[in-house]
């Protein structure tokens, strides 16, 4: 008899041992997924040059105006996706994309610079306008405006031709300007958690209306980009005490986006 109640008292321990333990390995379980999904929940940005950049969001792979020939990719993941903003050299070369591993991309691009290759070329294209909004391979992009509003420059870059994007990924809303001004479509954007903001003279805007624009549409973090003019240089520094003096909660990020440069 008292065999019988050892066993039993054995038994009910052990199953009390192992309620206790199945619920610790469960909870380490979801910290453990948590701790992935955050991981995986913040892009990272990769400087190329210019206003060339390539995103890693997740598995998915996405570029930013590829141009300056395949070797300024190397070491980098083939793209799954890529985005054009615009028909001018810095923002869209043939060449680059011809060179590329394109196999499995979608290029995502305005009209202006689909016309601009041939139909042959066994690129997979995907238009998108001003105001379009589509979802590709989970990753969700908005097509914005981008345009001059200066009368001196409304020739570089006309009203619907090319596209700003806001790329959706995880919780972040990241904006890539392309080439405009502080034009009312980007003081309007919400719930921006990166921007990158353009600011050369005399094809896109001045300092003061960039960082203007940015405290208006009020972005976590500003990463100000496609800075090199004719014949000057916009003094990134300048925008960023502009912007800091304006809202100290909007964090200023400068990136290398020339390489081969001092500046």
């Amino acid at each position: 008899m008292k065999k019988i109640i050892i066993v039993l008292v054995l038994t009910v321990g052990l199953g009390f041992a192992c309620k206790q333990n199945k619920p610790q390995k469960e909870e380490a379980a979801q910290v453990e997924t948590q701790k992935e999904m955050e991981t995986m929940a913040e892009a990272k940005i990769i400087p190329i040059e210019h206003a060339t950049a390539v995103l890693e969001l997740g598995d998915i792979t996405l570029y930013i105006d590829p141009v300056g020939g395949k070797s300024i990719f190397d070491g980098q993941k083939s793209p799954d996706l890529i985005l054009i903003t615009d028909i001018h050299g810095d923002h869209f070369n043939l060449e680059t994309l011809q060179e590329l591993d394109t196999n499995d991309a979608i290029i995502i691009l305005p009209q202006a610079v689909a016309d601009q290759i041939p139909e042959d070329s066994g690129l997979s294209l995907e238009v998108m306008a001003n105001g379009e909004e589509k979802e590709f391979a989970g990753i969700d992009i908005e097509a914005i405006p981008m345009y001059n509003l200066r009368e001196e420059a409304l020739d570089f870059h006309t009203k619907g031709r090319g596209n700003g994007y806001v790329i959706a990924f995880g919780e972040e809303r990241i904006y890539f300007s392309g080439d405009t001004e502080d034009i009312p479509e980007m003081r309007a954007l919400k719930n921006i958690d990166k921007a990158f903001v353009c600011m050369n003279l005399p094809y896109t805007m001045t300092v003061e209306s960039a960082a203007d624009a940015v405290l208006e549409f009020k972005p976590k973090e500003v990463y100000p980009y496609h800075f090199r003019g004719r014949p000057d240089v916009s003094d990134v520094a300048k925008f960023k005490q502009i912007v800091n003096q304006g809202n100290p909660d909007i964090k200023v990020v400068q990136l290398d986006w020339y390489p081969n440069d001092d500046f």
